[in-house]
């Protein structure tokens, strides 16, 4: 029972990240029917802006609220000029150009960061707090995963609100719904894309200085796995859901971390990317998503 509470821990602490990041995908293709293939890497933009404010400040609370605050605004200015360069233009075009597109602005993230001077292809030590224990009666957890659980579900609730009360997040459903309608009605389409755009990376880049966090080392390839798995988590809750990204973040995470704990690690990435062949079989819609129909 002890192992299994405290895989049960991790599993949630990594499921938050994963959700986190799955929100991006799931919003930007709900609006414009499109996989940000390059969010993960926007991920790593984020770890990386969190690394140097650390390395600058000091691994302390307060430095790490910087490094938060600091990643989300690099990775929403980052996420705004891919949205006005790369995707934009491709709107209207056929999906398989804006795929091919997202596919390319992750290798040009990627490659970038490997030849700045100050970053590099090398692996760097992520600076983190000194991790300390807290018996919360049967199980045992850490400061870092209390900062990864609590902040990632403060996160989620904001989000959750912003969409649901606010007059961005009801031009949000609206243009997911009809973006046609919604521009006849007086919604600026593009401006409120680009809010979606600037959402999802912000999530990101609070979900790349979180894995840092856990996982205290960061490279120029570090959002690749990260953001797949991610996208496992969006299509297993339902792409389009975001209640669904959140379900299928904490699953997808308690399963791996389960699979470490009770199988072998050899198998925890198989049976992750095994979770999504079954729901695109089983389930295509996800748990959570909505059939689509079509009438003829």
């Amino acid at each position: 029972m002890d192992t299994f509470l405290k895989q049960f821990v991790n599993g949630l602490s990594l499921g938050s990240i994963y959700a986190l990041i799955a929100l991006g995908y799931t919003m930007v293709y709900g609006i414009v029917k499109l996989i940000n293939f390059a969010h993960g890497d926007v991920m790593m933009v984020g770890a990386y802006t969190g690394y140097f404010i650390l390395r600058s400040i000091g691994a302390t609370p307060l430095g790490l609220c910087l490094a938060f605050f600091g990643a989300m605004i690099v990775c929403s200015i980052l996420s705004l000029v891919i949205e006005r360069c790369a995707y934009r233009p491709l709107r209207n075009a056929p999906r398989l150009n804006s795929l091919i597109t997202a596919i390319a602005v992750e290798l040009i993230l990627q490659n970038a960061m490997r030849v700045i001077p100050f970053v590099g292809p090398n692996p760097r030590q992520f600076p983190t707090m000194d991790t300390k224990f807290f018996n919360l009666g049967i199980v045992q957890i850490s400061n870092i995963q209390i900062i990864v659980i609590v902040a990632s579900a403060i996160l989620m609730v904001v989000l959750n609100y912003v969409i649901n009360y606010t007059k961005t997040g009801k031009a949000m459903r609206a243009v997911s719904y009809d973006m046609g309608a919604a521009s006849l009605m007086g919604v600026n389409v593009n401006k409120t894309i680009a809010i979606t755009f600037v959402i999802g990376s912000v999530l990101a880049g609070a979900g790349g200085v979180l894995y840092a966090t856990a996982y205290p080392q960061v490279d120029p390839l570090m959002g690749y796995i990260p953001g797949l798995k991610a996208f496992v988590a969006a299509v297993l809750g339902g792409i389009g859901s975001v209640p669904g990204a959140m379900v299928g973040g904490v699953i997808l995470g308690i399963v791996e971390t389960m699979t470490k704990a009770y199988i072998s690690s050899q198998y925890a990435d198989a049976i992750s990317y095994s979770i999504l062949i079954i729901i695109l079989l089983v389930k295509p819609a996800g748990l959570l998503g909505k059939k689509n129909v079509v009438k003829v």
